[in-house]
């Protein structure tokens, strides 16, 4: 598939997911007083100010969780090119549908700002950093996909299952998660890629970098309009967006290896 083609292909299916998306919230909303508030309601559910009876209530953090879903869509779309890469068929089109995930549930949380919002909205983080720390781990201890696959099931599940019983530690646990993961792979797993290039990782490292310092200048309302349509935020989603898309250009640029065999056990 060619540049162009796969751009405007990855536009028009972010817009197609973003009408189906409000469709969706107009058939259950927009009263969200129904449901369950978000836990953050009980000290700051961020800068932007909720538009009571809109059907997104904050409709600038809401709008800019799309950022997700086009690079996402953009992973997908080129995910099955250069098979012969390490990085390549489901586990990057796996890679492309967390970040996905990870936009649907950011829309879900801030224009309902409900419970099963948030839940929906850290579910993506979470597969993502166990993800991140999987892929690290079956590079550094040449797993192979099978104890690859089981490794990040075990992790996302334990995470999922803390986050429904203890919502409220859901911050801090993805921050020890992605330290971890993100340990994991520069110290232990970057070497082993000797063909890869750590200058897109740092530069993902570095968009993070920026949007956690935004993310806390907007909680702590250091750098806050609540009325204003440019909110620090969405500017904290927009820059993750690019942090995923710089994790796939790294993962991608490891090129082909002799591939392990991985001999049955004898009976």
């Amino acid at each position: 598939m060619s540049l162009a083609r796969r751009t405007a292909l990855t536009l028009l299916l972010t817009g197609l997911a973003a009408a189906l998306t409000l469709a969706g919230l107009q058939a259950i909303g927009p009263d969200w007083t129904r449901f369950l508030p978000a836990t953050c309601l009980s000290t700051h559910c961020f800068c932007e100010a909720p538009r009571t009876g809109d059907l997104l209530l904050q409709p600038a953090n809401s709008w800019s969780s799309f950022g997700f879903v086009g690079v996402g869509l953009w992973i997908m779309l080129g995910g099955g090119r250069r098979p012969a890469r390490p990085f390549a068929g489901p586990a990057a089109l796996w890679f492309g549908f967390t970040a996905i995930v990870i936009g649907l549930g950011s829309v879900a949380l801030h224009a309902t700002l409900t419970l099963w919002g948030q839940f929906a909205d850290v579910l993506g983080m979470y597969l993502l950093g166990a993800f991140t720390l999987a892929w690290a781990v079956q590079r550094w201890r040449d797993l192979s996909p099978r104890a690859t696959a089981a490794l990040y099931a075990a992790v996302a599940t334990g995470l999922i299952g803390a986050l429904a019983l203890w919502p409220e530690t859901r911050r801090w646990l993805f921050a020890v998660l992605l330290v971890i993961a993100i340990a994991v792979e520069w110290w232990l797993a970057r070497p082993r890629r000797p063909d890869g290039q750590p200058r897109l990782l740092l530069l993902g490292l570095g968009a993070n970098a920026l949007a956690f310092a935004i993310w806390i200048a907007d909680q702590t309302g250091t750098l806050c309009d609540p009325g204003s349509p440019w909110q620090g935020h969405a500017a904290w989603h927009l820059l993750g967006a690019v942090a995923v898309a710089c994790s796939y250009a790294y993962y991608r640029s490891e090129t082909a290896r002799k591939p392990r065999v991985y001999a049955r056990e004898s009976l």
